[in-house]
């Protein structure tokens, strides 16, 4: 399977802890709040608020909790001014790293970015050394049978349609994403993830060795609280993935 779909299939199921110690809950109304400052409390009109929010209950994010970042993103009650800022390094393997960050302190996030990085065998790289390999698209990953998903999907305007652990991987054009959505879901097909991501135009096959450097630079990524989402470029063979157990 290749890096991007095994790494949000392991974000997924980390996330799920996350939530029970409030982490991944913080970092989703960051993104609310800051999709409604940028574009407006309504989703209807505000694509980025409404896959926010769509994201957000997947997680089983409170309703109040989604209603008072739109609030504060909007102005109507007092809120933290979040900066977006995105940096690009390279992991063991030369690797490439593409990390989304929403701060209130800029020092504080490049700081511990730059940490996360040189703790873990990688480096920090300067703007434009790795953004260019990646590129803004929509991911579901589902499970159903493989004729069903494919109608549904392509018939709703999907990209591409690819195995994976949980079933498939569906590619969308990010704008497209809730609507392939709604078509698998009106299918039948269970939804295990739904997110606009960033997916590389080329990937690194990796060794066991280099694997479990790179996915611990990532997970030390992912757990900033400043850090939103951490993308890479790598392919982890199964049999490596399952000695490695990195999504026990």
């Amino acid at each position: 399977m290749s890096g991007h779909s095994k790494w949000s299939t392991i974000k997924h199921k980390k996330g799920a802890k996350d939530a029970k110690r409030g982490k991944l809950f913080a970092k989703l109304v960051k993104i609310i709040e800051v999709a409604a400052r940028e574009g407006g409390g309504d989703p209807d009109s505000n694509a980025s608020l409404a896959n926010a929010i769509q994201k957000a209950k997947d997680s089983s994010v409170p309703k109040d909790n989604i209603e008072r970042a739109i609030a504060r993103g909007t102005g109507e009650v007092e809120g933290v001014n979040y900066e977006e800022m995105w940096y690009e390094g390279y992991a063991p393997g030369g690797v490439a790293v593409f990390v989304h960050a929403l701060t209130d302190n800029r020092n504080r996030a490049s700081s511990d970015i730059r940490a996360a990085f040189s703790k873990n065998g990688g480096n920090l790289g300067e703007p434009g050394s790795v953004g260019y390999l990646f590129s803004q698209m929509g991911q579901i990953i589902c499970n159903g049978d493989e004729e069903a998903v494919m109608l549904a999907a392509l018939d709703a305007g999907a990209e591409d349609i690819r195995p994976s652990d949980d079933g498939w991987e569906v590619i969308t054009q990010a704008t497209d994403l809730p609507a392939v959505r709604a078509a698998l879901e009106a299918a039948g097909i269970s939804i295990a993830n739904a997110e606009v991501t960033q997916l590389p135009s080329v990937e690194v096959t990796l060794d066991k060795s280099t694997a479990s450097q790179v996915l611990r630079i990532l997970d030390a990524l992912d757990d900033l609280d400043d850090v939103q989402d951490v993308y890479a470029n790598f392919d982890i063979p199964e049999d490596i993935m399952e000695e490695l157990g990195a999504d026990a």
